[in-house]
């Protein structure tokens, strides 16, 4: 619940936390006498900055790039020189050139368009100011996540605001941004555009890397040299992709390798992780994103691709909070974890291959940060309504409608269900219920209207056209509006996750026995490791916690051999079930389709059309009501996780990502998930290889 002071911009969370809206003050001066101001900041251990050129000359002067480079002449037969510069011209394509004009620029452009687009911009004014505090003493690392276009320099304009170091940014970006590519679009204005960024501290990295030694090389020099000098905060996504579904995702690696390797190598005191976490009320991409998902092709990318639409601009997309999370510590956090001394035995400028230890820590600690990053959104009330909308029948929300009252009545107790779980929720205090309700109704009237007492979806209006339109095509324009709806639900999914495989676990096993459910507890949370991201080590410690909240919130009762449904729980079980079976339905149809109709060796490209083929016939003839198996996110996500439990193997052979499938294997993990088998059976048969 929030307690808002509407006059001074600032809001009250139930838990103490003060956000402030950094748009009040905005609306109520001059943008350009803002952006022009005099900057006073307080630089890392209080000594200048270095400049880019600085910067770029100590990585190509490094002793790291110098033998990678001779070790790459060696082996390719070039000279030394040759591969030297072609470093300095990779270097080059990569590196930001961080300036304080542009960084007025984009202060004066985003506060104008933000003006526009958002109500409010709340930012929790205590993580700021310890923000503040860390970028004099250490090297500082933000890492928020990435659910909007928005993300890229909202970070940086609230820094700018409150005078405290801007970031650089790691980019991954098309080649064509950096005119390195001819496209259909002006060569010099996409050029344009990534010299903007690159001046606002984007540096750049390419989408495909592969097995480039040299680029590689450069790019983690630059990244370490970043980091050991204090040159300036750094930021990147440690999920790496934009969330197309809000949801939380699967940490990349590489980026987190590179920024934790001086503190490894002892060549910093330590290194300061602040998570970031970004909530929207309303996501500008959210037609985009459903689009996506549904296998339409990306709109190409120009320079205002997204902000050009004269219809976004009038559009109102409610509040954003922007939370900055406790300084995490990595020399604390890693305290007991890693040797570091290990590094001692080979000179630092000398390429490493990371050890498992090191490798298993730098896991765990990203692992981490999505899970602070999780447990520090802000719920919207929409993203409540969001969940009961979706499990009520397609049927309740195409044709008859449903009722308002029934919806704000479940509203209500999930609300008090998500502040029993200890979630920040922005429910306005001072506003009547009612009120507030049919204001997120009436902000996301893209997805659903009101009209009579009853709620209905909204559906792409249909095109003047000759032919009637076809059950496929009504059925996907059904679906776009509930993968909206659904993105929205998993902005809330986190907070009941856990607790909502122990219920699913209750349900399918039959069995009240602790052991017996958290088997069944670990199966789900390994077939879904990419739909709900967890801490590696810590299954044990999230099925206790989940148990706390099912005992916290009335659902169950829980002993030392047992968690036993409580009487008064029905209600909250059963909510908590129907939030993961669409996830189970999901997989199940999928999971059916390559031990019944996919053949035993297959790519990617096979199996997505080929499913989704799939689950529009199975919706059609009433077979599934889950639209969310149409989801090309989800169908990627079970071939992951498949590949992670060896049911499906990739071919090393192949060069189009083929893969090989263990029919056996995929027909027991089906069997498990559907109850007829015990979760135990996967260690037992041999084909598996589980």
């Amino acid at each position: 619940m929030t307690h808002t002071d509407t006059a001074s911009g600032r809001a009250k969370m139930d838990h103490g936390e003060e956000f402030v809206d950094i748009l009040e003050e905005r609306r109520r001066s001059y943008d350009l006498g803002h952006a022009l101001r005099t900057i006073k900041l307080h630089p890392y251990q209080g000594g200048p900055r270095c400049s880019t050129a600085k910067l770029n000359k100590a990585v190509l002067d490094s002793q790291y790039l110098r033998y990678v480079a001779e070790e790459i002449a060696t082996e390719t037969g070039s000279s030394v020189v040759e591969v030297r510069e072609q470093a300095r011209r990779l270097l080059e394509e990569m590196s930001q050139n961080l300036q304080l004009s542009s960084l007025r620029l984009m202060s004066y452009t985003i506060t104008k368009v933000a003006k526009r687009l958002f109500s409010s911009i709340y930012v929790n004014m205590e993580g700021l100011s310890m923000l503040q505090k860390a970028t004099q003493e250490t090297p500082v690392i933000l890492m928020p996540n990435h659910k909007s276009y928005l993300d890229f320099l909202v970070i940086s304009y609230i820094l700018f605001t409150y005078d405290i170091p801007v970031p650089v940014i790691a980019s991954v970006i098309r080649k064509y941004l950096l005119g390195l590519k001819q496209q259909s679009i002006g060569l010099a204005e996409m050029k344009m555009v990534g010299e903007i960024l690159r001046r606002s501290g984007a540096f750049f990295i390419r989408r495909a890397i592969g097995s480039d030694k040299l680029y590689w090389a450069v790019l983690s020099e630059y990244v370490k040299t970043i980091v050991r000098t204090g040159y300036a905060p750094m930021k990147f996504y440690v999920e790496g992709l934009r969330s197309r579904t809000l949801k939380s995702l699967t940490p990349k690696l590489g980026m987190m390798h590179m920024v934790l390797e001086p503190y490894f190598k002892s060549e910093v005191f330590d290194i300061t992780l602040v998570p970031i976490s970004i909530s929207y009320d309303r996501v500008l991409e959210e037609s985009l994103h459903a689009h996506e998902l549904l296998g339409v092709p990306k709109p190409k990318e120009t320079t205002t691709s997204l902000l050009k639409s004269t219809k976004v601009l009038q559009e109102d997309y409610g509040a954003m909070h922007v939370n900055f999370g406790r300084p995490i510590s990595v020399r604390q956090m890693c305290e007991g974890k890693i040797n570091r001394c290990q590094y001692n035995l080979t000179p630092r400028d000398l390429p490493q291959k990371p050890t498992e230890e090191a490798q298993a820590c730098v896991r765990w600690l990203a692992h981490l940060v999505v899970r602070v990053q999780d447990e520090g959104s802000v719920i919207s009330p929409w993203s409540l309504m969001a969940c009961m909308l979706l499990q009520a029948p397609i049927t309740a929300l195409t044709e008859e409608g449903l009722l308002w009252h029934q919806l704000t009545g479940k509203t209500l107790w999930l609300r008090k269900l998500v502040l029993d779980c200890g979630a920040r929720l922005n429910w306005p205090a001072q506003t009547p219920d009612s009120d507030v309700m049919s204001s997120a109704v009436a902000l996301h009237r893209s997805v659903v209207h009101q009209k009579a007492g009853r709620v209905y979806l909204v559906q792409e209006e249909e095109p003047a056209r000759r032919h009637p339109i076809s059950p496929q095509e009504r059925m996907m324009r059904t679906a776009s509006a509930v993968l909206m709806l659904a993105s929205y639900r998993n902005q809330s999914l986190h907070v009941f996750v856990r607790p909502a495989l122990v219920a699913t676990a209750l349900h399918i096993t039959e069995s009240t026995q602790r052991d017996e459910l958290f088997a069944f507890y670990c199966f789900l949370q390994e077939l879904f490791s990419y739909e709900f991201v967890s801490i590696p080590g810590e299954l044990s410690q999230d099925f206790e916690e989940a148990c706390s909240l099912l005992k916290k919130c009335g659902a169950a009762h829980i002993s030392q051999q047992e968690v036993t449904p409580s009487a008064g729980g029905m209600e909250t079980l059963s909510f908590l079930r129907a939030l993961i079976q669409p996830f189970i339905d999901s997989y199940q149809v999928m999971l059916r389709y390559l031990c019944e109709e996919g053949d035993q060796v297959l790519t990617e490209k096979q199996f997505l059309p080929a499913v989704r083929s799939l689950a529009t016939r199975l919706i059609l003839s009433g077979e599934l009501d889950t639209y969310e198996a149409l989801s090309s996110d989800t169908q990627k996500n079970l071939l992951l996780a498949l590949r992670r439990l060896e049911a499906v193997t990739k071919s090393r052979a192949s060069e189009e990502n083929e893969f090989n499938v263990n029919k056996a294997a995929i027909r027991t993990i089906g069997d498990v998930l559907s109850g007829k088998i015990p979760p135990q059976m996967l260690q037992t048969t041999p084909d598996a290889r589980l």
